[in-house]
């Protein structure tokens, strides 16, 4: 049981990192998987990757508690902006889940995936150089501009490996946001997208736990918070003074691994 808590410790960090940097939390879940396989049934370790996401929020809710309780104006229009940014999201994930998973949920897809996008981050980069950012702030982001990001957040629903964050970082950065604008949004954008996604895998789960299951799970959540409240205090401190592309060398990089390791596996 204890190795298994100390594997649950380990996926939680990862989830911790990886959930905010735009870095694909999936592609090292699944590499991390390989080496520190946890003795559990499929079907709890497909819910326990996405559930502890719940801590990975709370530290979002926490951090981020005054901007987001609703009591102005200004704070329920911005609401408004992330419903309208989930809905494409919210709507495939409820629709075609399943199938994604199928088709999708496979080393070569988030191997692509992390290197298409980490070039994209570096060609983005370079281009927005020597540009002002057009919206400097969430209260600027129009509802068209904030439906924009979101269908950059259903590319990631659809291709794991393009990482949630990244791709709504990458679609706000694309259409003139500024980082830290783009990075608060995508933050906040979590919020109901990833309690969606954490409720619907336990639904499909059952909601039945064995007291094992329910400590590997409460481990991973709380591990996953406290990692999280260090990461997202890391971004927002990182962007103020560098870009992204470090965060698209670091994608093509683990791309590059991912598909190197389990092409070489095949043939061994």
């Amino acid at each position: 049981m204890e190795i298994e808590i100390i594997k649950a410790i380990v996926l939680g960090i990862v989830e911790g990192i990886t959930e905010w940097l735009p870095i694909s939390s999936t592609g090292h879940m699944i590499l991390v998987d390989e080496f520190i396989k946890m003795k559990v049934t499929p079907e709890f370790l497909e819910m326990f990757l996405v559930v502890i996401q719940l801590g990975a929020i709370l530290a979002v809710v926490v951090i981020y508690w005054r901007r987001l309780i609703p009591t102005s104006k200004k704070t329920w229009i911005m609401w408004v902006k992330i419903i309208v940014a989930c809905v494409p999201a919210a709507v495939v994930g409820l629709l075609l889940d399943d199938v994604l998973n199928a088709w999708f949920y496979n080393y070569q897809t988030v191997a692509i995936m992390l290197i298409l996008f980490g070039i994209l981050f570096i060609v983005i980069e370079n281009r927005n150089k020597s540009a002002v950012p057009k919206v400097n702030s969430i209260d600027d982001l129009t509802y068209k501009q904030a439906l924009i990001i979101g269908v950059f957040q259903l590319i990631a629903a659809v291709f794991p490996g393009t990482s949630r964050s990244g791709a709504t970082i990458l679609g706000g950065l694309l259409i003139g946001v500024s980082r830290t604008a783009a990075a608060e949004f995508t933050f906040f954008l979590a919020i109901p997208v990833m309690f969606g996604a954490s409720l619907l895998k336990l639904v499909k789960f059952g909601m039945h736990f064995t007291g094992e299951e329910s400590m590997l799970l409460l481990n991973g959540m709380v591990v996953a918070f406290l990692v999280s409240m260090a990461a997202i205090k890391f971004l927002m401190s990182y962007i103020k003074k560098h870009d992204f592309k470090v965060f698209g060398w670091y994608r093509i990089v683990l791309g590059v691994i991912v598909l190197g390791y389990f092409g070489v596996k095949i043939f061994l």
